[in-house]
C-alpha cells in the first residue's frame, strides 16, 4: 500500500468538546447494555428461583438459556437497525436502540414471580430478553461506528478503548449493585424483591444516553458520504452489496467475534455460576472474584488502545489469542485452588484478553467502507455473537455438567482462539487509516494512513 500512496493523509480533528461528547454518547450505550448483562449474570440464582419452576439446578440452566435467547434475536436487530443506520444516519438509530434496551431491562425487574402468575412469568421474561436482544443488535455496531467515524484516525485505538471501558464499567456497576444488595439484605428479601432493584437503574442510564446522543450531529464521515450522494438508498440494494462485495470481511469479522465473545461471556457472565457450582466458592466470593478482575482490566484498556495506535491492531490480537490459548488451562487450574487462586487466575485471563477488548471498536468498523459499515458490522457481529457469545454460559454449564470436567470452559476458549487466529490472518491492518470513502480502509484505493503525530502548521 505504501508504494501506491507514499504521502500520508492530512486529517482535521473535530473540536475537543464535540469529540468528548461523541465518545461519552457511544460509551454510555455500551455501559447500559452491559449493566443489564451484569445484573442478570450476577443475579441469576435469584432470578431462576423467582421466575422458573423446578429444582435449583434446572432453574439455573433455564435462566442461562433465557439469557442466551436474547442473543438469538440479535441478528434480526442487526438486519433491521444496521441498514437503517446506513440510510438514515447513526444518531437517529442509536437514540431509539438505547431507549428500547434500557426499557426492556427496567421491565425485567417488574416481572411477577412464578408463584404469582405461573408460566406467564418465564414467558414474559423471555419476551423482554428478546426485545433487549433486538435493540442490542443495533446498539453495539452503531456505537462503535459512531465513535470510530468521529475519532481522529491516529487516536482511534485509544479513544475506542473507552467504549470497552464503558462495557466493563456498566457490567461492574450492575455486579456491584447486585452484590451490594445481597450483602445488605437478607436471603429472603433478596429472593423476594431485592434482586429487582438493580434493574430499575437502567431507566436513568437510558435517558442520559438518549440526551447525550440527541445533542450531537451525525458523524463527519457519514455527512461527507451523504453530501456526495453515495449512501445506500434502499435496504434491498444494501443487502445485495453486502453479500456480493463484502462476504469476505463478514466471515473474517465473524471468526474474530467467535474468539472475542466466547472468552468475553465465559469470563464476565458465566464465571460467577462456575465459581459457585464447580469451584464451590460461596455466593459472595463468586461475585467478588470477577469484579476485582474487571476493575484491573479497566485500568489497562486505555494503554492497550493507545499502544495499538502505534504498533497496529493485529500484533495485539496475535498476542492476546496466543496468550489465552496457552494460559487457559493453567489459569482454570489456578482458579480451582482457593479464593486467592481464583482472583489470580481470572486476572491472568482478563489481562490477556485486554488487547482484543481494547481494540475491537477501532478494528471492526474499519473492516467495511462507509456506505455499508453499520450494516456489515452489525450483521456479522450479531450473527456470530448469537451463535457463540450469548450461548457460552449455557454451553459451558451444560458441557461441564455432562463431562464432569471443570476445565471444559478452558477447552472451549482455546478452540475459539484457534478460530479467531484463522480469521485474523488475512484481515488488513487499518491502524491510522481514515474511514471515509467507499473503499475498505487498508486496501488499494482507500485513503492511506495518517501520520502518527498531526502535521505542524
Amino acid at each position: 500500500m505504501g508504494s501506491e500512496h507514499p504521502q500520508p493523509t492530512v486529517e482535521t480533528d473535530p473540536p475537543p468538546g464535540v469529540l468528548k461528547r461523541a465518545i461519552a454518547a457511544s460509551a454510555i450505550g455500551n455501559a447500559t447494555e452491559w449493566f443489564d448483562y451484569g445484573i442478570y449474570a450476577y443475579g441469576v440464582t435469584y432470578i431462576s428461583a423467582a421466575i422458573f419452576p423446578g429444582d435449583a439446578e434446572s432453574a439455573t440452566l433455564l435462566a442461562l438459556m433465557t439469557f442466551a435467547v436474547s442473543f438469538l434475536v440479535r441478528p434480526l436487530g442487526g438486519l433491521v437497525w444496521g441498514p437503517l443506520g446506513d440510510r438514515l444516519g447513526r444518531k437517529h438509530v442509536l437514540a431509539i436502540t438505547i431507549l428500547l434496551m434500557s426499557g426492556a431491562t427496567l421491565c425485567v425487574g417488574l416481572v411477577p414471580s412464578y408463584d404469582s402468575i405461573g408460566l406467564w412469568a418465564p414467558i414474559l421474561l423471555v419476551l423482554l430478553r428478546m426485545i433487549q436482544g433486538f435493540s442490542t443488535g443495533g446498539e453495539y455496531g452503531g456505537a462503535a461506528t459512531f465513535m470510530a467515524e468521529y475519532a481522529p484516525s491516529r487516536k482511534r485505538g485509544f479513544l475506542g478503548s473507552f467504549l470497552e471501558f464503558g462495557t466493563l464499567a456498566g457490567f461492574s456497576l450492575g455486579a456491584l449493585l447486585m452484590l451490594g444488595f445481597s450483602l445488605v439484605l437478607s436471603d429472603d428479601a433478596m429472593g423476594s424483591w431485592g434482586w429487582r432493584l438493580p434493574f430499575f437503574v437502567a431507566a436513568p442510564l437510558g435517558l442520559v444516553g438518549m440526551y447525550l446522543r440527541s445533542r450531537l450531529e451525525d458523524t463527519p464521515v457519514f455527512k461527507e458520504l451523504e453530501a456526495s450522494g453515495e449512501k445506500e438508498e434502499s435496504t434491498s440494494t444494501q443487502f445485495k452489496d453486502l453479500l456480493a462485495g463484502y462476504w469476505k470481511p463478514i466471515l473474517q469479522l465473524g471468526g474474530l467475534v467467535v474468539a472475542l465473545n466466547v472468552v468475553n461471556y465465559t469470563l464476565l457472565t458465566y464465571m460467577p455460576t462456575y465459581l459457585e457450582k464447580e469451584i464451590h466458592l460461596n455466593a459472595d466470593q463468586s461475585l467478588i472474584v470477577p469484579i476485582i478482575g474487571q476493575l484491573a482490566m479497566m485500568c489497562f484498556l486505555p494503554f492497550a488502545g493507545h499502544f495499538s495506535d502505534r504498533v497496529g491492531r493485529k500484533p495485539l490480537w496475535w498476542v492476546s489469542l496466543a496468550g489465552l490459548f496457552v494460559a487457559a488451562v493453567p489459569a482454570f487450574l489456578l482458579m480451582g485452588t482457593n479464593m486467592v487462586g481464583a482472583v489470580l487466575g481470572f486476572a491472568i485471563l482478563g489481562l490477556l484478553y485486554v488487547p482484543q477488548l481494547a481494540t475491537i471498536s477501532a478494528t471492526f468498523p474499519a473492516m467495511f467502507p462507509t456506505h455499508v459499515r453499520y450494516a456489515g458490522f452489525a450483521i456479522a457481529y450479531n450473527v456470530s455473537t448469537s451463535l457463540f457469545g450469548g450461548t457460552a454460559p449455557a454451553v459451558n454449564d451444560w458441557l461441564t455438567e455432562k463431562t464432569g470436567d471443570n476445565l471444559t470452559p478452558a477447552y472451549y476458549m482455546m478452540a475459539a482462539c484457534v478460530i479467531g487466529a484463522i480469521a485474523l490472518v488475512k484481515v488488513p491492518e487499518t491502524t491510522r487509516c481514515p474511514l471515509n470513502g467507499t473503499e475498505t480502509p487498508g486496501t488499494e484505493g482507500a485513503p492511506p494512513p495518517v501520520e502518527l503525530e498531526p502535521a505542524k502548521a
